[in-house]
């Protein structure tokens, strides 16, 4: 009886330490998370670590320590919003390699102008249209580069619009139910406990007066403290003359003409060396463009392509080349070639140069080069290099005619034309001549306009699939077919000029900082927050109490995903409501309102991460313009939720 005692007390302390071990580590892990929260917050405040960095060593930590799972702290590389930036992140970069955003910030100019204020107005108008149909990360995914061009068009900096860009798509989440995830959060609520759900456009004047006070405040701060002088030239600095300039300066423009070959052409089918129209006629071959087109006009396809003596000419081509008019039409004329007029394209573009496979370079030529005294046709440019030399620029004067027997002088400019990749392989010979300018990437700047159509139908299918509810495909699912498309389409280069239009510091930083909402939550920080302060609040009265909840909501926003967020306070505001007898409906607004509209933090929602790097914008800039802003909504909020929805 004794034995079977001590066994049973023997138990029972073992449970007790047991018990008394869980409840350490339990307050152990708190301490733990609550400290690696905090040193990320100065961290990123101080700005002398990368966000990125910064992220990712407060992940290692909490999963080191033992706080999160491997599988918790991996959780937000696999989420869908991550997957929704990179793949919004290649829709932008499309957008912008097509020139479809300037096309569009161009027709959105005429009715700004060149006024600032009005410009900014637009901005925040278009955006508040948007985003009340389309998920606020796509909003500004799509506007990011038509607002950069719309800016640079009127020689503003960029960043005085982005920031007010990812706000405004933030705001303009709150006038629909399906403009922002906690919309659909406290609606669930709602309809779980018993109450009716919220109608589609219940949320519209909530949202309305956030984008009258948003843009009313956001006008004055973000001219003080978004005002900076070297972002400008940093976006439209560039590494040498650019493309037309150098086009125009030698003048190859004004000798330019266009030849198509029709079915009845002499020329049809043979190779450009049988044809031999350099020594004949002493003409040069620039380039050879062959477009094809769908059944629809809007659609098409362009080949552009640097000639050799085996290039074939095929029905359709044309052939663009250089040299005295006169001439051009004898060889039309000899060889049954149509000449193209100038203005067959719209305004005048059908004489210029594009860039889209090839591009141009100019070339110094060292004194200590091979290549000195010996003649254009000797060095063999187009064999060895696979580039043709179109001019010469000596001590300021351009030579362009008979330059394949022409002497290289030491100092001579000489304009060479080709494939991109061949330009910029020139570098390599860097004992025989230097390269001014950065070939790649004057070629990451041309703009694939023929494809700008194709663009702007896959980014309205995009738009239309994330807008209607109705429609049985998933926002993550429109957002990667239409990036695939993007790709697959030829709405980029390359594959890889579509990875790099992704930032990765930005994907990175969102999705180690998400895990931070599992751990708060998991060691029952979040829980321990929220219930202090609402159960404080309550014996105030419902205004007080609803002001809490806002603030408390808000407050955890700015370390937590606002859906997380909503999720979490959503069943405290509806049992606070009930336990004081009072509409719930008010204070699960206060929740989405204080979950959607925070914007003192970079890595609180996904749209203020997507501007960060394209306005070079800091964490301290997001406290000082953010933060007021926040601040400001959240008490008008407070004062305006009570008389749209009664206690």
């Amino acid at each position: 009886m004794i034995f079977k005692q001590f066994i049973c007390a023997a138990a029972a302390y073992f449970l007790y330490l047991r018990a008394g071990l869980s409840i350490f580590c339990y307050f152990n892990y708190m301490i733990i998370t609550i400290s690696v929260l905090l040193l990320s917050v100065v961290f990123f405040i101080s700005g002398r670590v990368r966000s990125d960095i910064v992220a990712l060593s407060a992940l290692a930590t909490l999963l080191v320590s033992g706080v999160l799972t491997p599988e918790e702290a991996l959780s937000g590389f696999s989420s869908n919003v991550i997957i929704m930036m990179v793949g919004l992140f290649v829709v932008g970069g499309a957008i912008f390699q097509t020139g479809l955003a300037k096309m569009i910030s161009s027709k959105l100019m005429k009715f700004a102008g060149n006024s600032e204020k009005r410009l900014f107005l637009m901005v925040m108008g278009v955006t508040a249209v948007m985003g009340a149909f389309v998920s606020n990360t796509g909003t500004v995914a799509i506007m990011i580069p038509i607002v950069v061009s719309m800016a640079m068009s009127v020689k503003m900096n960029p960043s005085r619009l982005l920031m007010p860009l990812a706000f405004a798509s933030s705001m303009s989440g709150m006038m629909t139910l399906i403009g922002t995830p906690p919309n659909l959060v406290i609606n669930d609520e709602l309809v779980s406990n018993g109450f009716p759900g919220l109608g589609f456009f219940t949320f519209l004047p909530v949202g309305l007066i956030c984008i009258v006070v948003g843009t009313v405040v956001l006008m004055p701060l973000s001219k003080k403290f978004l005002s900076k002088p070297g972002a400008l030239s940093a976006t439209s600095a560039s590494s040498g003359k650019s493309l037309k300039t150098l086009v125009s300066e030698y003048g190859i423009s004004s000798n330019l003409h266009r030849l198509q070959v029709t079915a009845s052409s002499l020329v049809a089918g043979k190779m450009i060396g049988e044809i031999d129209i350099r020594k004949k006629y002493g003409l040069n071959i620039i380039e050879l463009r062959h477009i094809e087109r769908g059944q629809h006009r809007i659609l098409k396809g362009v080949t552009q392509q640097a000639v050799d003596s085996d290039t074939v000419l095929r029905i359709d081509d044309v052939l663009y080349v250089s040299g005295n008019v006169d001439i051009v039409k004898t060889f039309a004329h000899n060889y049954k070639l149509t000449l193209l007029p100038e203005a067959d394209d719209t305004k005048s573009k059908g004489k210029s140069l594009d860039f889209y496979n090839i591009g141009v370079a100019e070339i110094v030529m060292l004194s200590t080069s091979t290549m000195v005294n010996k003649t254009i046709r000797e060095v063999g440019f187009r064999s060895k290099y696979n580039v043709s030399v179109l001019g010469i620029c000596r001590k300021k004067k351009y030579i362009l005619q008979g330059i394949a027997d022409e002497t290289i002088h030491s100092g001579d400019v000489l304009l060479v034309q080709g494939a991109w990749d061949n330009i910029a392989k020139l570098e390599n010979e860097s004992s025989e001549w230097i390269v001014l300018g950065r070939p790649l990437e004057e070629a990451a700047k041309v703009t694939l306009d023929y494809k700008a159509p194709v663009a702007a139908l896959i980014m309205l299918g995009m738009v239309v699939v994330m807008a209607c509810d109705f429609i049985p495909v998933a926002p993550v699912t429109a957002v990667i077919v239409a990036g695939l498309l993007m790709v697959l389409t030829g709405c980029f280069r390359n594959v890889e000029a579509a990875y790099k239009t992704i930032n990765w510091e930005s994907i990175v930083l969102i999705a180690a900082m998400m895990p931070m909402s599992v751990a708060l939550q998991k060691t029952g920080v979040s829980s321990w927050i929220s219930s202090s302060l609402v159960s404080g609040l309550g014996n105030y009265g419902p205004l007080a109490l609803m002001a809490g909840i806002y603030f408390t909501t808000s407050l955890m926003t700015m370390f937590i995903s606002n859906t997380a967020t909503a999720v979490l306070l959503a069943p405290i505001a509806m049992s606070s409501a009930l336990a004081i007898g009072v509409s719930p409906v008010p204070f699960l607004f206060a929740v989405t309102l204080g979950a959607s509209l925070c914007f003192a933090s970079p890595f609180s929602t996904p749209p203020n991460a997507l501007v960060m790097p394209a306005g070079q914008y800091t964490f301290m800039d997001y406290v000082r313009v953010g933060l007021p802003l926040q601040i400001i909504l959240g008490i008008v909020m407070i004062l305006v939720l009570p008389f749209l929805f009664p206690f």
